[in-house]
Formats: structure tokens, sequence, C-alpha cells
């Protein structure tokens, strides 16, 4: 059986002034705090302040608009806008996975194309993984593309395409060969810009009336062989390098931070100073205080997992099974904090609340059901990891 190992890592000088940096832009710049925000609230023009800031592409090469800072800057500026609550659903995907993947993948025309408008927060990225009746089996994808004169025409449908009425192109895993033995053969990758006319975006409207997960269909779109991202049939190799990015990430465990800072800050408040006569021994002052505390201790366990994953990233590898271990401890942590906030505060959570705390808990009560399905449901995490060790 292989052993996993997910070391902890002291942060580098240059990544705690990175910190200040950032702390210091969030100070300075206006925004409305926001649960999961990473997933739902979208400012155009706050990533573009953060592009002009220097905070996105910060990883990337000079030549393409980046700043060739470490992971591990990347990483505590990605913890500072999370814990923040601050509107970074538009660019999130392009600088945490499209970016690095035309990095790796890319060609140079490519790269040139993109990247500098990536990293400036002007062009957003969105996922086609997801399928109907495929869901996390992304080798089950039926979406397929034929070849034809000049490129490839792609026809199919995503679902769960986060912000793609919203984005500036879209990445498409297809199939381009009959699925073999071997399900993973076959698959490629493509850059579809947008908007395209044989492109039909359909947002899914939720309870809460948002809207920024999509339908994505596909009628012969027609894709010139100079969008081709990687080679063709390396698709599956190319989406599992990805997805170590999109795993490990603080957001797998951060998603609702400005809730856990509104409890704190009841929990330590002095009810004497509002005028509220309440025992702050009582009961459920008590329950929420363990609550705080609980759930600081399992993030800073977190934390250091993620920051181990950072460091190999650094290092150019591709720790997919240790990025599933923090995706699959991460939501699982989320989800169970939300559930006890519900239960620890006794309020009846409402998303139009006047109040932060009744705002936070009704955002995150409608969220959180889908923290374990997004980035790979956590079953089929679970397994690779068990198959990564060599349980099966």
């Amino acid at each position: 059986m292989t052993s996993l190992t997910l070391r902890s890592r002291p942060l580098p000088e240059g990544a705690r002034q990175t910190r200040s940096r950032i702390r210091r832009f969030l100070r300075e710049t206006p925004f409305t705090p926001e649960v999961d925000c990473w997933g739902c609230s979208f400012d155009a023009e706050f990533s573009a302040a953060l592009g002009s800031a220097g905070f996105l592409g910060m990883t990337w090469p000079k030549a393409h608009g980046g700043h060739e800072l470490s992971a591990f800057d990347r990483l505590v500026v990605n913890e500072e806008l999370l814990a923040a609550g601050a509107p970074v659903a538009a660019h999130w995907f392009a600088d945490r996975q499209v970016g690095p993947s035309l990095l790796h993948h890319g060609t140079e025309a490519q790269r040139r194309r993109f990247l500098p408008a990536m990293a400036a927060g002007t062009c957003f990225a969105a996922i086609g993984l997801s399928e109907p009746e495929a869901g996390s089996d992304l080798a089950s994808v039926r979406t397929r593309a034929r070849r034809v004169s000049g490129g490839w025409s792609l026809s199919g449908q995503k679902v769960w395409t986060s912000w793609a009425h919203r984005s500036h192109l879209i990445v498409v895993l297809a199939r381009t060969s009959p699925q073999e033995e071997h399900r993973h053969a076959g698959l490629s990758q493509f850059i579809v810009e947008l908007p395209d006319p044989a492109v039909t975006i359909r947002p899914l409207r939720q309870m809460s009336g948002g809207a920024h997960i999509n339908e994505v269909f596909l009628d012969e779109v027609f894709v010139p062989e100079t969008r081709v991202l990687g080679r063709i049939g390396s698709g599956w190799e190319q989406i599992t390098g990805e997805l170590a990015f999109e795993r490990s990430g603080p957001e797998r465990f951060l998603s609702p931070m400005p809730l856990l800072s509104c409890l704190a800050e009841a929990a330590t408040a002095d009810p004497r100073s509002s005028g509220n006569p309440a025992d702050p021994s009582g009961e459920d002052d008590r329950e929420v205080r363990d609550l705080v505390a609980a759930s600081t201790a399992r993030l800073r366990l977190l934390r250091q997992a993620s920051v181990s994953v950072a460091g190999r990233l650094d290092e150019g590898e591709a720790p997919e099974v240790e990025a599933a271990v923090v995706k699959d401890l991460g939501t699982s942590f989320e989800q169970e904090f939300v559930a006890r906030a519900l239960a620890a505060t006794g309020d009846l959570p409402s998303p139009d609340a006047s109040d932060d705390l009744s705002r936070h808990l009704g955002d995150a009560a409608l969220r959180a059901p889908s923290f374990t399905l997004r980035g790979g449901a956590n079953d089929i995490l679970r397994g690779i990891v068990a198959k990564g060790v060599g349980l099966r």
C-alpha cells in the first residue's frame, strides 16, 4: 500500500508580505461580503481591480502577463479573499484552472491570446466537464468532436457550468474517438470562444432566484485546429492535472468563512455593550463558542493540508490524490459547519435579512448542499484516494 503524506510547510517571508498587500487592498476596496463568494459572487470591476493590483496570474510568467511569484503567494491571496467573502467568481476559474492549463498544454499563440487578459481580470472562463447522466464520472462524457475541414465540430451538452453565460470562453472536454476498453482514452479538450451562434447557454434558476450555473448546448460548434488545447486524445491526462489545482485550494474549506467570522464576533461580544441582558454563559452562547472553537481547530488542520499541496504544485508536481483528500475533508467540514451553525443559533435564516449573520446563514443554508458535489462528488474522490494508495 502506498503511503499518503501531507507534510507541514512554513510560509516564506515573501508570502507574508503578499498577505499584507492583499489585506490593504481589501480594506481600501468596497464590496459586500458573501458566503461562497468564489462560486456565487460575480463582480467584473472587482476582478479587474485585482488584476490591476497584481493579484491574478501570480505564478505565471511575466511574458504572459503574470508576476512569477510562488504558489504560496497565490495561496495567501486567495485565503484572504475567501475569508473576506470578496466577489471573486468572475475571474476564479480562469485564474485557478484554465490559465495553468494553457501554460502547461497550450500553444504559444493561445497563451498570448488569453493569458494577459486573464491576468488583468478582464477575460473570464468556464469549464465544460460535467454532463447529464455522467456527473463526476468524466470518462462517460458523450459530447463528441468530429474532424472537419480546418478543425473540429463539437456537439453535445454540458451542465452545472458555472458562469458560462458571462464568460468569454469555455474549455470543453469531448470524445474524439470511440470509447475503447480503456475508458479514459479518446478524450480531448477544445477552447470555444463565446458568444458563438452554435452555443446555447441556459441559466438554471435556483430557489434564491439567482442563476450562476448553466446548461450549455453545443450544436455543431466549429473549433479551428488552433483552438485544440493540448494533444488530441490526451484530454484525460490533462484534466486530471488541472483538478489538482481545482480540488486543493482554500475554497474547499473557506466557503462559509464570512458566517464563521460573524459567529466568532457574536461569541466574543459583551452582551452588555448592546443592552442585551442575555447571560453570556448561557447554553446557546456556549454552543456557539464551542462551534467556533472546534471549527477554527479543524480549519487550521485543513489549511496545513492545502499548504502542503500548494508546495508540491510549486515544485512542479501534480498531487491529484492529496488534492482529492483536501477536497473531501474540506467540503465535508463546510457542510457540517453550516448544519451546526443553523442548529446552534436557532435563528430563521434569510438571504434577504439586513443583518450579516442572518443573511450569511440564509445563503449558507441554500448553498451548502452543493459543497460536496462540485469539483467531483466526494464518493468519487474517495475512490480516487483508495486507488491512489493501493486499496483498490
